[in-house]
């Protein structure tokens, strides 16, 4: 059992909003060509996408929950143009026995490894798998001050959503417990299911935990385990990076 297998069945609904990214990890695997290999591809938001637009993809989790979403999703998208795969395994230590040109870590993936030593494992694995000129492209948020110093206490209203595949109207709710001395947010979504008069006829709670990481931080990190950035944006638009940015978008390579 992983955190993520009481998610598989809410994941879809719950972040229904994030749309943002899909156009541009597709556009990037268009570009590298294919085959794609996804690190944490859970039920395969962007996973299918990309092999709708005619890529070969191969998406991992160490969540067979969330995979066995994804290979049911496969089949109601009829995502026959590109090869899709997905595959039980752990990002730190996986094994194809092929390189690839692109590998990809969307959507907060990355931080699910909770330690330094599970990061270094996970990009030591990547450099394995890559092409020559292959690159990891992956995203992280920013860490922002008033996030680090939240009440643990408060629930705070996180947005409504609506999931488009199910017309299901959540309200959602986040509670957050912040370890700034091992960089470890605790979070609680809390989802209020809204009916057609508008009450609430059931509640549900998921929990997970991620390791934030800053900018320097995650710079260092990639030198030391013998990558070079080749850009560094703060959104899925290729703006760069800069003060405002909320999101860290990497892209490196493998140095020679």
């Amino acid at each position: 059992m992983t955190w993520y297998d009481n998610w598989a069945e809410v994941y879809d609904s719950i972040y229904s909003y994030v749309r943002e990214d899909i156009p541009f990890y597709v556009n990037e695997a268009i570009v590298a060509g294919g085959p794609i290999l996804e690190l944490g591809c859970g039920t395969g938001r962007v996973t299918i996408p990309i092999a709708q637009s005619g890529i070969d993809i191969v998406g991992i989790d160490n969540s067979k929950a969330m995979l066995e979403v994804a290979r049911g999703r496969v089949w109601e998208a009829n995502a026959e143009i590109g090869t899709v795969e997905f595959l039980e395994a752990d990002m730190r230590n996986f094994s194809l026995g092929k390189k690839i040109p692109l590998i990809i870590i969307p959507f907060r993936g990355f931080l699910a490894l909770m330690t330094v030593e599970d990061q270094i494992k996970c990009l030591d694995t990547i450099k394995d798998h890559l092409e020559p000129d292959g690159r990891l492209i992956f995203n992280v948020f920013v860490p922002d001050l008033h996030m680090l110093v939240e009440d643990e206490d408060a629930a705070f209203h996180l947005r409504d959503v609506t999931d488009a595949r199910t017309g299901r109207q959540l309200v959602l709710w986040q509670q957050t417990r912040v370890d700034n001395f091992n960089q470890v947010l605790s979070v609680r979504i809390i989802a209020d299911e809204l009916d057609e008069n508008g009450t609430v006829p059931a509640r549900f709670y998921r929990d997970y935990q991620i390791r934030y990481a800053h900018r320097l931080e995650l710079l260092h990190l990639l030198e030391r385990c013998g990558y070079e950035v080749i850009d560094l944006y703060g959104d899925f638009d290729y703006s760069p990076f800069d003060e405002d940015s909320e999101e860290m978008v990497w892209v490196v390579k493998a140095r020679k």
